[in-house]
């Protein structure tokens, strides 16, 4: 008992000035002996108060501070994520508490530190965020808090809410606002447009009467014979497709973007789109190559598909080896029998890069519909349309806008042999990779 009172035990700012002030105060008496009494007095009023103070944070209240750590089970990868502090002052007069959160290590915030004034029996709530921006298990700390009376000399240390273990996965939130969009025929305000084709994919739905802006190849000559009036075909796109998202996750998916990898990007759009594919009634599957290594979770079209796809994407890690692509394709002509979509997630940096591994993209890209997302490298694109006024600093800006005028390039390698490319900012991946599936779906190519 006497133990755990002297570890909680800790003496202020305050107590230590008053204790200094009265060392000085005392030397001053040695020169003026008429003051040493004076100076007896004041440090007797001293441990008075102190001891004064102690009652009331020790005797007076047992149980001084009730303290709750409040959040979500898991966090999400990439967005802001709320945690609420909720605290109760159980004495009977007004406290002052000064909150110290022990936060994950991977944050490197060693400055937590929060100050509430408390009315007797109150109970207030301190709320932050955390951006988190790596996959894995955060481990959080305790809650300490010290409380101090009006006093202010002493004060007593209260341990709150205990050690806790949170799993960040790949960014659900997002998944979440698209699923909501999605539901409430919102998903324009996001950026996701459907785009009117003309044509028709090749399942049969109904028949109706003709209106102006039909296509006039989907009549229907014995309806319209029937009825006497214009009849068409109206089909609907194709289900039960099966499409992959492939994330490469060789060394050059490891380059940071905002604090996150392009692996966590490509990790996050490959959820949301996994998710809106699953609502258009195709299947979804995942693929993932490191080095030698390739992966492979099966499309399906089951609702426990995300769950699975989420554990999945939860675990994966950058490499530093080079990804085997030649593996990749003669794994996935084993494995697949029927034509899929394949939504290679990689990053080209060179077009010695991209011509070492566009022979097994063409192969690929003969027995599957293979889109290929890379990225661009958007510091290198803000260096291109600065303002340069010394020669070194023209030399890196032609450099930049070599490297940018690169990827243009590959875009076009890639399309002169059939292959469909997708050059992106990491922003706006998740939007412009769900935009060309809905393009694909309309244009009937999957």
């Amino acid at each position: 008992m006497l133990k755990r009172f002297f570890l909680s035990l800790f003496f202020t700012t305050r107590f230590y000035t008053l204790m200094g002030s009265m060392a000085i105060f005392f030397v001053v008496s040695f020169f003026f002996p008429s003051l040493y009494m004076v100076a007896q007095l004041v440090t007797a009023a001293l441990l008075f108060l102190l001891l004064l103070d102690l009652f009331f944070l020790y005797v007076a209240g047992k149980q001084p501070l009730l303290i709750s750590r409040n959040m979500a089970g898991r966090f999400s990868n990439g967005e802001e994520n709320d945690i609420h502090l909720k605290l109760k002052n159980n004495y009977r007069f007004p406290v002052t508490v000064i909150v110290l959160e022990e936060l994950p290590v991977q944050f490197q915030v060693r400055d937590f530190r929060k100050k509430v004034q408390m009315k007797p029996g109150e109970e207030q709530d301190i709320s932050y965020t955390l951006r988190p921006v790596e996959r894995g298990e955060y481990n959080f700390g305790k809650t300490n808090a010290f409380v101090r009376s009006l006093l202010g000399l002493a004060q007593r240390h209260v341990v709150g809410a205990e050690e806790t273990i949170i799993k960040v996965y790949p960014s659900f939130a997002a998944l979440h606002n698209y699923e909501f969009f999605s539901f409430n025929n919102r998903l324009a305000e996001l950026g996701v447009h459907k785009k009117r084709v003309i044509g028709h994919s090749m399942e049969f739905d109904h028949i109706k009467e003709y209106t102006r802006g039909d296509d006039v190849r989907t009549l229907n000559w014995k309806a319209t014979a029937r009825r006497g009036t214009f009849m068409v075909n109206n089909y609907v796109e194709e289900k039960s497709q099966q499409v992959y998202c492939v994330i490469d996750k060789g060394r050059a998916m490891k380059m940071p973007f905002n604090g996150l990898s392009l692996l966590d990007y490509a990790i996050n759009a490959s959820l949301v789109f996994s998710n809106i594919a699953l609502q258009k009634g195709d299947k979804t599957g995942l693929v993932t190559l490191a080095a030698q290594q390739v992966d492979v979770l099966p499309a399906s079209g089951k609702k426990t598909q995300m769950n699975l796809l989420l554990e999945r994407l939860y675990a994966q890690e950058t490499r530093w080896e080079e990804s085997d692509y030649e593996r990749l394709s003669v794994s996935l002509r084993s494995l697949f029998s029927q034509r899929s979509l394949l939504i290679l997630f990689t990053n080209f940096e060179s077009m010695t890069g991209l011509q070492r591994q566009l022979p097994y993209l063409r192969k690929l890209a003969k027995y599957h519909l293979l889109l290929v997302v890379f990225f661009e490298n958007t510091e290198l694109k803000k260096f291109t349309k600065d303002n340069v006024h010394t020669v070194e600093d023209i030399y890196r800006q032609v450099i930049a806008q070599k490297f940018a005028y690169e990827k243009k390039l590959m875009v076009r390698e890639l399309t002169r042999y059939g292959i469909l490319s997708l050059l992106t900012t990491p922003e706006q991946l998740t939007l412009n990779v769900v935009n060309k599936y809905l393009e694909l779906k309309s244009r009937s190519l999957i």
